[in-house]
């Protein structure tokens, strides 16, 4: 491939100049009504339904209240995924919540969005998910051992991270049909612990007494609920991973509510099913005691084929990574291009057309995050970041239902859907805050402390080491790599 430095600090590229100025390339509309319902569900189930059951349990202190803080869990994701349809409607550019609070609020609180997300949310989601693919994938290695060795879980899970971004930069439609086949795989594991469920109950043999104290000792501190819903919501996560990457979805003003429709209700369904079938085989001591509730399932239920849930557990949790890798490495790709990150970051691959740098500087954080990775921590931290920017995002849709009244909408939800979905967001972050503070919580306020001084140090000032042209210009030779346009 030819290639050439022009004078004005271009880079020509198979005899098109692909610098300032210049039309660029675009991403590819690859992505169906069903390969989006496999997205969002795929991002969805992951390791959280297999490992959260007794943390909700825990905090709820009834098997009646863990049901329903799964079911309201569902509802929440659903509530908040149809207002992320309206401003899709109105705002119709891949970011999600970066780019609509960018185009409601301006640059400063959508950067502080992209600092959370880009540096801690997706790439810690990663990392944490890896963790659980990775102990899951070796504890058939290890029989007999309380626990595996953390330095071989740790470089498993950089494993897979690695592998998923080379897929990812290799082909977006590879990666897309990786997600398909392991959303296929999630959902049919999720049915056969439901399906073992209703058999033991046929037989005879379900442990039916929760249902006769259902409710006994539930909670009723408002920071244990909270908490509660941390642990369940953690499940849910993915939600609105569609909304990353709009403009490489198909028809996206008809598919994105489809996609929305199709994907919650069943996740949501499934999850508590599921959860039913945990409390008809296991007791609340032990679904308590289990760090993997789902193999302690398994072994009493399907007996010599019992190896099957951990690797059901590890398909599902690598294809989480994916997809959250697939719809994440959007988002830093993106805010690059609105000048939030440097400007190499939102280049494409000219031959792959895939945002290769971006892929890179995300599983770059995520190796990094994986070295002192503890999943109950990052649980806790995700979920206040997430609710913070999550609440956000919904007043974003109130503030244009009252100042922008004139604005086209395709689609539209009750003014009280945003109302509830802002309060529950209050909520679930000042509540925990407020009823049970703890060291995470000033973590999470210092980090966006620095957040302002990064704003307003490299992108209000422009304080930038007069260096990184010359090293964008290497790394756009190096890895055949151009500016694009935006996918209208």
């Amino acid at each position: 491939m030819e290639r050439r430095k022009e004078k004005n600090g271009s880079v020509q590229v198979a005899g098109q100049e692909l610098g300032s100025g210049a039309r660029g390339l675009l991403l590819r509309r690859e992505m169906g009504l069903w390969s989006a319902v496999s997205l969002v569900a795929g991002c969805m189930i992951g390791s959280g339904i297999f490992m959260s059951p007794q943390g909700v349990l825990v905090y709820t202190g009834s098997p009646g209240a863990s049901l329903v803080i799964w079911a309201l869990c569902g509802l929440l994701a659903m509530l908040g995924a149809l207002c992320y349809a309206e401003l899709s409607a109105l705002v119709p550019e891949s970011g999600g919540e970066y780019v609509y609070i960018l185009r409601t609020f301006g640059s400063l609180p959508a950067f502080l969005d992209v600092y959370i997300f880009v540096l801690v949310g997706r790439p810690a989601s990663m990392a944490a998910i890896s963790l659980s693919f990775a102990e899951y994938a070796l504890a058939p290695f290890y029989p007999g051992c309380p626990s595996v060795p953390q330095a071989v879980v740790k470089s498993v899970a950089a494993s897979c991270i690695l592998l998923l971004m080379l897929v990812n930069f290799w082909s977006s439609r590879l990666a897309t049909m990786l997600t398909n086949v392991c959303t296929a795989a999630k959902v049919f594991s999720l049915l056969v612990i439901v399906v073992g469920g209703v058999v033991v109950l046929v037989q005879g043999h379900a442990r039916t007494e929760f249902l006769l104290s259902a409710f006994h000792n539930t909670t009723q501190q408002a920071g244990r609920i909270g908490m509660a819903f941390y642990q369940g919501l953690w499940s849910f996560e993915g939600w609105n991973s569609i909304n990353y990457m709009l403009e490489e979805l198909k028809n996206p003003q008809q598919n994105l509510v489809c996609a929305l429709m199709i994907a919650i209700p069943l996740v949501t369904s499934l999850y508590v099913l599921v959860n039913i079938s945990y409390l008809l085989v296991l007791s609340s001591s032990e679904i308590l005691s289990s760090d993997a509730v789902a193999v302690s399932w398994g072994n009493q239920v399907l007996g010599s084929w019992a190896w099957m849930v951990p690797l059901a557990v590890a398909l599902s949790t690598f294809g989480s990574v994916n997809g959250i890798f697939f719809s994440g490495s959007r988002v830093c790709y993106v805010a690059a291009r609105e000048g939030h990150m440097p400007g190499f970051l939102s280049m494409v691959h000219v031959r792959r057309l895939t945002p290769a740098p971006a892929l890179m500087f995300t599983m770059a954080v995520a190796l990094v995050l994986v070295i002192p990775g503890n999943f109950s921590i990052i649980v806790n931290l995700m979920s206040i970041l997430s609710w913070i920017t999550y609440g956000t995002t919904f007043s974003c849709l109130l503030y244009m239902r009252i100042k922008m009244k004139n604005l086209p909408r395709t689609y539209k939800v009750p003014t009280f859907i945003p109302v509830i979905m802002l309060l529950a967001s209050l909520g679930l972050v000042l509540v925990p805050i407020i009823d049970n503070p703890q060291m995470e919580f000033l973590y999470v306020f210092l980090f966006l402390l620095s957040g302002f001084l990064v704003y307003f140090l490299f992108i209000y000032f422009q304080c930038q080491p007069r260096c990184l042209q010359m090293a964008t210009l290497h790394l756009q030779l190096l890895l055949e790599v151009a500016p694009t346009t935006k996918n209208h």
